[in-house]
């Protein structure tokens, strides 16, 4: 395995760029249920947490299958991740600006919460053609490092949320895009004008 600090560098910043949606929920959460208790925020933040590590590992089993069976198709992942991730994150950045924050719901119960971890990561599906490159143990090391940065992001969201609102919510939503349309480039960049 490669694991070099460029490397969790990556991880750590995918990670904040895919759990701002799963932030500005959380922030939610903690508005809708002030007297949240502590172990009740671990598992909202877990939730979300699996689903950050389950999709982006799904999203690589997919590309990598592909990817080796067509060895050609590799050379468009950098334009594929970087038109995904740009998409993503510019939806990311409109539905912030043009929506508010006070229109999300948070959902109550345990089946509310799965809706709300799919629906916060179904976009992290993508990272699996960020990181297709990547070694079984470097992709499984990758996704806990987005799941351990979204666990943070959410629990602190809840907190955050449970004193403030969601007044910071649509800022992370911005934040969020930027960050992932950033990294796309990044990897456009390296792969395309430096051989990765």
């Amino acid at each position: 395995m490669n694991l070099t600090v460029s490397f969790f560098i990556t991880g750590v910043m995918l990670g904040v760029g895919l759990a701002m949606d799963a932030f500005s929920v959380s922030l939610a959460n903690g508005l809708n249920e002030p007297e949240m208790k502590g172990a009740k925020m671990c598992g909202i933040a877990g939730v979300f947490a699996g689903f950050q590590f389950v999709m982006p590992l799904i999203g690589w089993f997919c590309v990598s299958a592909v990817a080796h069976i067509f060895v050609a198709f590799q050379k468009f992942i950098p334009w594929i991740a970087l038109i995904l991730l740009s998409l993503i994150g510019g939806k990311m950045i409109y539905e912030s600006v043009s929506k508010k924050a006070e229109d999300e719901k948070p959902a109550v119960g345990l089946g509310g919460l799965m809706l709300q971890g799919v629906a916060t990561s179904i976009d992290a599906l993508s990272v699996g053609f960020t990181i297709s490159d990547y070694t079984v143990g470097e992709a499984l090391v990758s996704c806990a490092v987005i799941g351990t940065v979204t666990f943070i992001i959410c629990f602190a969201g809840l907190a955050i949320g449970k004193k403030a609102g969601t007044k910071l919510a649509g800022k992370a939503g911005i934040l969020g895009g930027i960050i992932l349309i950033g990294i796309g480039l990044e990897i456009f960049i390296k792969n395309v004008f430096f051989g990765g």
